[in-house]
């Protein structure tokens, strides 16, 4: 039962433009949601589906015209896949402006692809001031007033105080599914990766449907074999040989702190009586994240404190080429780690890689690593 679940996850996580297609048929309309904090829940309750787009590993042709070389191929590739149709049909996208590069992104988008109209939200770096929601909930309103304006829809607070409880129920579901998944060794990578990779192009009760069906047989399912518990961090971690390179190497990823991952799903909404107030705190308290302001620096302690709480044996760093938030983060989360007993090893992704032997070689020695230190122990 559990295989014909996740071959659902699967499929939708393998081939989003089927899901799109689905959708438009069922005369549903589609904005696009690029990463990485978007309020889905505005688009939700305006009765569209929100689907992320994160780009996907293809060749870059028309993009290059709009980017130097040295900038992330998740923005390169979001670009590419635009302007070569397959978003079509799509009403809008919504922008983040919350790295340089997805600032970057929304200036070429109006350029490159100019039949799907686009829609910044801009958010605070200084997020813990009182202010700081107030100018959350005044971009979040200009992301409704251009939404009405493209689309003819309607905003409704009373709409969107029930899609804040759909993606709440949403969030704990999928927290609670990844715990399930961790104490089962035979859950590959890859399945594991379709479970999150999924969400972003399904509307949100279906998913939350196909997660509450998965939970119930992983909770009835007993523990197979034994891999090497390990905890991931990065922006992406979804390329199929990539996770092919954990399974073949008895790596079972136990937690993360992904961006596309388990970061999404964090941060709960405190439901009260103004939901858009409520969105914005919301986005006001999201932490232990790099592409937010973080003075205090806590992410790296998170990260060594989640492997710990997880039994890990290590932390692989999956370094997105050419994202400067993360790049910066790296050596603090090496260090916490290596501090608190764990190992700690990189490995260098990118939407253009074909080949992950490399990674291959790296994860082979980080589980020699564990193995010898175990011996020695």
């Amino acid at each position: 039962m559990i295989e014909t679940i996740m071959k659902k996850f699967r499929e939708t996580a393998a081939d989003p433009l089927k899901m799109k297609d689905k959708y438009l048929a069922e005369g549903q309309k589609i904005v696009l949601m690029a990463p990485v904090y978007g309020p889905y829940e505005i688009v939700h309750s305006m009765g569209f589906v929100p689907m992320g787009v994160w780009g996907a590993d293809v060749r870059l042709n028309e993009a290059k015209r709009y980017y130097p070389a040295f900038i992330c191929s998740i923005v390169q590739s979001i670009t590419e896949l635009g302007m070569r149709g397959d978003y079509a049909g799509a009403s809008a996208i919504i922008i983040p402006g919350q790295c340089d590069s997805l600032k970057v992104l929304g200036e070429n988008w109006k350029y490159a692809v100019p039949a799907i109209p686009y829609v910044p939200v801009v958010g605070p770096q200084n997020r813990r001031p009182a202010y700081a929601r107030d100018f959350t909930r005044a971009g979040y309103e200009r992301v409704i007033s251009d939404l009405e304006k493209i689309t003819g829809q309607s905003f409704s607070p009373a709409a969107l105080q029930a899609s804040l409880a759909a993606y709440n129920r949403h969030n704990a579901m999928m927290r609670e599914v990844s715990e399930a998944m961790a104490a089962l060794p035979q859950i590959s990578a890859r399945d594991r990766s379709a479970v999150f990779r999924s969400a972003f192009f399904m509307r949100v009760e279906e998913h939350t449907e196909l997660l509450e069906e998965l939970l119930r047989e992983l909770k009835n399912t007993r523990p197979e074999g034994e891999k090497i518990r390990v905890v991931t961090a990065g922006i992406l971690a979804d390329a199929p040989a990539l996770l092919q390179c954990f399974d073949d190497n008895g790596l079972q990823i136990v937690a993360d702190d992904v961006a596309a991952e388990s970061r999404q799903y964090r941060t709960d909404i405190v439901i009260g009586d103004d939901p858009l107030h409520d969105l914005a705190d919301r986005f006001c308290r999201h932490d232990h994240c790099s592409v937010l302001y973080d003075p205090d620096k806590k992410r790296p302690e998170y990260i060594a404190g989640l492997a710990k709480q997880h039994d890990a044996a290590g932390v692989i760093l999956l370094m997105t080429k050419f994202c400067d938030p993360e790049e910066f983060d790296a050596p603090l989360v090496r260090r916490a780690c290596e501090e608190a007993g764990l190992i700690v090893t990189e490995i260098e992704t990118d939407r253009q890689m074909t080949g992950y032997e490399q990674a291959g070689t790296i994860l082979e020695t980080f589980r020699e690593m564990v193995q010898l230190r175990r011996e020695e122990l």
